[in-house]
């Protein structure tokens, strides 16, 4: 009976080999895994076929109308543009730049964690040991020089998806923190285009109170020589006198909202206030906002860098789940180090100076005092809030389209009546004028009737501001010229 023949040398050798290849793949699956949850955008509910409050306004044709980029040329303005263009001088815009810059800085950090860490270590130091210690070592030199030159290599093994659920919430941040500038630049450029409307609006008003106090001055002076001449009564005088008055008054008080909204755009521009000045340019009556396209209730989220914002927080929160949980478990970390060390530097670099070591550590937590349960409840909470915040976003958007859509349509109806009551009043004007002179009234009428006419048309140049400001705000609330897809860069 034959015995079996010797196992081959061979055999240990891909015993060893299939070995390495099962650990090698064991490796990778645990490389794999993920603890955050499967993100998916929240639910914000079915929108709506169109705006409430379209109603028959008539929008832009065709569709494409919709301003993108520099939104502001649709008013034609070249004052409006030169401004526009000074806006990233605005301080709170640089700021919101420099939350970028430590957003994206914060993502290569924790990108880097994805990638071994190694570093050099060399010395040269001269030591004494203590004659008195207690690790002195008869004939051992208690002064020598020590003369090293190393590396120490680290490579944490993602076995949990810690390392990668970081990066993720790191590069949703970002995206947040991009999205977040952008809603800044839109709100600031939105504030100067209304601000600069009211402006211009003041300045109508302006104009319009200056010559009221010319034409009052003048009741007045033939008011007082027809009561020196005994042809009128002294309450007439003090009507004049009174409406004058007013009118100085409201004159004075528009020329303090308008220097107000002047050093306001100064600073919203990133200027000294005692340092600019815009000449005065009143807004004609003329002027009409232009026709915008309020697309879609369905498109809208796409088009508001805020929405994006708060989405992208959602998704960096939940991400951080994933790096809570995988905290429970153990982290393996690969390391090494060697070099050479030596008391000489003659035999530095010769074989018996090498030195090194090898190997893995594990690290798994025992006990943590309830710090693993607590900070899992708390950046589950983060999630919910981010997720009431990225819903409570959306509901916002479509209010400020909404508010503004109906702001339009209603200003322009009481831009119609408004119209017809500065022609009525102007009407009545000259028929309390005509009847004055053949002394048929008193003044009292025709300053009745004067007021009444200085309101209607202060109430038009008002009305006017509005509608301007209201297709800012609309554009605004549309995005301006913003995508989703910009944050695909970031």
């Amino acid at each position: 009976m034959s015995r079996a023949g010797p196992v081959p040398r061979s055999a240990p050798c891909t015993l060893r080999g299939g070995c390495r290849a099962a650990l090698a793949a064991c490796v990778a699956a645990l490389g794999a895994c993920s603890f955050a949850p499967p993100y998916r955008v929240p639910d914000t509910g079915k929108p709506p076929a169109q705006y409430k409050e379209l109603g028959d306004w008539k929008i832009a044709q065709p569709r494409d109308a919709q301003p993108r980029g520099r939104w502001w040329t649709v008013y034609n303005d070249p004052e409006l543009d030169a401004l526009e263009d000074k806006v990233p001088s605005n301080l709170s815009l640089q700021a919101a730049f420099a939350r970028l810059q430590q957003a994206r800085a914060q993502y290569r950090i924790a990108r880097a964690d994805l990638f071994p860490s190694v570093t050099a270590d060399p010395h040269a130091t001269r030591e004494r040991f203590s004659t008195n210690a207690p690790q002195e070592l008869p004939g051992y030199p208690k002064l020598f020089d020590d003369f090293l030159l190393g590396a120490d290599f680290t490579y944490e093994v993602d076995l949990w998806g810690r390392v990668r659920n970081e990066v993720t919430s790191a590069r949703a941040s970002r995206q947040a923190s991009a999205a977040d500038y952008a809603s800044v630049e839109l709100s600031l450029r939105a504030q100067l285009a209304e601000d600069y409307f009211n402006l211009r609006s003041d300045d109508a008003q302006s104009q319009l109170l200056d010559k009221t106090v010319g034409d009052y001055e003048k009741s007045l002076q033939l008011e007082t020589d027809l009561f020196d001449g005994g042809a009128a009564a002294l309450a007439d005088v003090a009507q004049a006198q009174a409406q004058l008055d007013n009118a100085r008054t409201q004159a004075a008080d528009i020329k303090l909202q308008r220097a107000q909204a002047e050093h306001a755009l100064a600073v919203l521009l990133g200027e000294n206030p005692s340092l600019f000045s815009l000449p005065v340019n009143a807004l004609p009556l003329d002027v009409v906002p232009p026709p915008i396209d309020p697309g879609f209730p369905s498109t809208l989220l796409e088009r508001r860098p805020d929405v994006a914002e708060a989405e992208r927080r959602v998704a960096a929160a939940n991400a951080q789940i994933g790096v809570a949980r995988a905290a429970y478990f153990p982290q393996l970390t690969l390391a090494a180090d060697g070099g050479v060390e030596s008391t000489r530097t003659a035999n530095l670099f010769s074989a018996p100076s090498r030195y090194w070591s090898v190997g893995p550590q594990l690290s798994l937590p025992i006990f943590e005092g309830g710090r693993l349960v607590g900070e899992t409840a708390r950046v589950k909470a983060l999630y919910e809030e981010q997720v009431a915040d990225y819903r409570n976003t959306v509901l916002g958007a479509y209010q400020d389209v909404e508010d503004n859509l109906i702001a339009l349509r209603q200003l322009q109806q009481e831009s119609e009546t408004d119209a017809a009551a500065v022609l009525a009043t102007g009407v009545a004007l000259q028929q309390a004028i005509d009847r004055y002179r053949a002394g048929i009234v008193t003044y009292l009428e025709v300053s009745t009737a004067e007021t009444a006419a200085l309101q209607a048309q202060v109430q038009a140049t008002t009305i006017q501001a509005r509608r301007m400001s209201a297709s800012v705000l609309l554009i605004k609330a549309l995005g301006g010229g913003w995508r989703q897809s910009s944050l695909r860069s970031e």
